[in-house]
């Protein structure tokens, strides 16, 4: 007698996958920014030289304007902090201006994370402070959230 094993039609075969390598991980520091309604999640790394991703592209694509590319990067560029870091931003909701104000908050907190003796000095400049001010709902009888229609008295 035989004693080759058959499987059956009705069973399906398991495939088992190989496990993959692990990838060598670099150390970055996390630090979430948010503003209005904008969320920015900052990954910094050290480096040699400062550069930024946002959203895959660079940061001179993204934000158009040098007044949004210096709102980005002003917690490093202000005197007093060293280092260079690659700098890689996810960014979502809201508008452009606020996503850029966003990052700079999520950067500043990287940065206190980073060196404590940094936060008086980006506390003064005001990096630090969520700004939470929101665009008010829009209320009945009126046009916008405040304005209503010119009164008459005649």
């Amino acid at each position: 007698m035989d004693t080759e094993t058959t499987v059956k039609p009705t069973e399906k075969a398991k495939v088992v996958k190989a496990p993959k390598a692990p990838k060598a991980k670099e150390a970055y520091i996390e630090g979430i920014g948010r503003r209005k309604t904008a969320v920015a999640r900052v990954r910094a790394t050290v480096a040699t030289k400062n550069t930024y991703t946002v959203n895959g592209k660079t940061l001179e694509e993204y934000f158009k304007t040098p007044l949004l590319c210096d709102i980005v990067t002003s917690p490093l560029s202000r005197e007093g902090f060293e280092g260079t870091y690659t700098v890689s931003v996810k960014v979502s909701g809201s508008g452009i201006h606020s996503q850029a104000e966003a990052i700079r908050h999520g950067l500043s907190r990287i940065l206190v994370e980073e060196n404590a003796d940094d936060k008086s000095e980006l506390k003064k400049l005001g990096y630090l402070k969520r700004d939470s001010r929101k665009k008010e709902r829009k209320h009945f009888g009126l046009k916008k959230a405040r304005k209503a229609s010119q009164w008459s008295k005649r």
